[in-house]
């Protein structure tokens, strides 16, 4: 009774900490393969599905889940793929005031490719996602000055992106960037205004050049850090995650050992779990522990937000 009764009050201690997410919303259709396909290889699929996903609505629904509410910022279509997205997000406890609604564009879709050993190749068709302009982030600026920490990707364009970090700092937020997917050119003036930045090995090795394969993630890290960026987090699947701090030092958090069933979201998880523990006061190191846990759990599950667990089921690991 005393564990179920700290975390209802742990959960209304975090509702206060508001994390606002600005990014993407797809309606993913999942395949399931034997294998991810080679050019010009034909093969059966074992299984089809549509589900809600994108970076930015699973990074808030997994806020949502475990700190017990969130708000995003995004743009739909005038379709059912975008009410149904909504509806998710609600579901989640996720506040859809920002959610901006563009009639000439389609909501955005991904091709989640996920095979045997639960490993995926994703395909992203961005829709309304790529309509989403610095003006629609302006609109909503109450939401970034009721927020204490902003969570982004780059499944939306790299313009609003700048914007909303800009603003975010402008205002006195904590800004963390989940850099995928990894562009050709990443904006300089963008390090300047990221407080905590989360790659994981493919991403790190495109946004510095260096190989991320063997400790070459530290060598990146380092890279990222000498860019002004005060925090790296680099998460590297299996192995787990290791950190480059200015405050923190540097340090290596291994993964929980499981059978893993699907990766999708776990790097959305991880990022909104960070964020979660940050908005409560834990440190660098406090909050990649935690979100190893959750991304832990998220593996052993199919789906995206389907995958997400409660704040019990993470205590309870």
């Amino acid at each position: 009774m005393k564990k179920s009764e700290s975390i209802k009050e742990k959960h209304e201690k975090l509702e206060n900490h508001k994390i606002l997410v600005i990014g993407s919303l797809n309606m993913d259709l999942a395949i399931e393969l034997d294998h991810i396909p080679t050019v010009g290889e034909t093969i059966l699929s074992d299984g089809v599905g549509t589900a809600p996903g994108g970076k930015g609505a699973n990074q808030a629904c997994a806020v949502g889940r475990i700190a017990g509410g969130c708000s995003l910022i995004g743009a739909v279509g005038n379709d059912g793929y975008g009410k149904a997205l909504q509806e998710s997000l609600q579901n989640f406890r996720v506040d859809t005031r920002g959610l901006v609604t563009k009639p000439g564009d389609a909501t955005g879709m991904a091709v989640v490719m996920v095979n045997k050993e639960g490993n995926n190749s994703i395909v992203v068709i961005p829709g309304a996602n790529g309509a989403l302009t610095p003006e629609d982030i302006e609109a909503h600026r109450e939401l970034v000055k009721e927020s204490k920490l902003l969570i982004m990707q780059l499944e939306i364009p790299l313009e609003s992106v700048l914007y909303g970090a800009k603003l975010a700092k402008s205002l006195g937020k904590t800004v963390i960037l989940d850099p995928a997917p990894a562009p050709e050119a990443f904006p300089e003036e963008l390090y300047q205004y990221i407080d905590i930045i989360k790659p994981n090995e493919t991403e790190l090795s495109r946004l510095t050049g260096i190989s991320a394969e063997g400790t070459g993630y530290v060598q990146g890290a380092q890279y990222l850090r000498q860019k002004g960026i005060k925090n790296v987090l680099v998460t590297l699947g299996e192995k787990g995650a290791y950190y480059d701090s200015q405050d923190e030092g540097k340090g290596f958090i291994p993964a929980c050992p499981v059978d893993v069933v699907d990766t999708t979201a776990a790097g959305d998880a991880f990022t909104a779990a960070v964020a979660a523990k940050l908005s409560d006061g834990a440190s660098l190191h406090e909050a990649a522990r935690f979100a190893s846990r959750v991304s832990s759990i998220v593996v052993t599950r199919k789906g995206a937000q389907s995958s997400i667990p409660s704040w019990e089921e993470v205590c309870a690991l």
